[in-house]
This record gives C-alpha cells, sequence and structure tokens, in this order.
C-alpha cells in the first residue's frame, strides 16, 4: 500500500491538464502535437465524444467519433496526454446516455446530436 501512496504523489505533484468540462454527446475540437522526424505539428481533429472511460485524471481517456469521406472514424485520446494542445468545445449536445455507440449504425440526419438549450445570464445594467 505504501508504494502505491508514493505513486500517486508524484502523480500529483505533476502539472494535471485544465480542459474544459465536456462530457458524451459533445462536439470538441482537440489540437494535437504530432513529431514527425525532428519537426512538430499541430492538428485538429473535431468530433462527437462518445465516451469517456476512467475514474481518475492519470487513467481516464475518451472517445471522439466523426464522418470523413463518409467513413467513421474513431480516435481515443488519454485525457493527461502531454501532446494534446487544448481542446475546444464547440457544441453541448442533449443525449440521455453516457456512452452513445448508436451513433456507428446511424448516418445522415439520423446521426445529429440535438443542442442542449444553454442558460444565458442576464446582465443588470
Amino acid at each position: 500500500m505504501d508504494l502505491i501512496k508514493i505513486v500517486e504523489d508524484s502523480f500529483s505533484q505533476n502539472k494535471t491538464a485544465t480542459y474544459p468540462e465536456f462530457k458524451a454527446g459533445d462536439t470538441i475540437t482537440v489540437t494535437y502535437r504530432i513529431k514527425e522526424g525532428d519537426k512538430d505539428r499541430l492538428q485538429n481533429f473535431r468530433g462527437v465524444v462518445i465516451q469517456i472511460c476512467g475514474a481518475t485524471p492519470y487513467t481516464k481517456t475518451f472517445t471522439i467519433r466523426k464522418v470523413s469521406n463518409g467513413v467513421g472514424v474513431e480516435r481515443i485520446f488519454p485525457y493527461e496526454s502531454p501532446f494534446i494542445d487544448k481542446i475546444e468545445v464547440n457544441k453541448v449536445g442533449k443525449v440521455r446516455r453516457a456512452r452513445i455507440f448508436y451513433l456507428r449504425n446511424l448516418s445522415g440526419k439520423k446521426a445529429r446530436i440535438k443542442e442542449a438549450k444553454r442558460a444565458i445570464a442576464k446582465t443588470e445594467e
């Protein structure tokens, strides 16, 4: 038990990633750093979050799905990856499930996710 405690403490001293809150059904853009030889470049991957796995931030992963040229592409990102440059939430989706694998069987308009209505805070002047 002591060894586990030491490892958790060493991880907790590292900087944890600060990303915006997102959940299954949200459309997000992940800017990912790719090394090609001695050069780095940034690549955007925009899609719908179909699941989030893991309890602790160090084991947490999320899967994003997009359709590119009629072919479904899914990519799994570790939440604490040093290669993730930033994450932007483009749309907040309204779904009733935590894992929306049923999107894999849908295409066209049926594969759309309704957008959640956000409460806009009014500022009194």
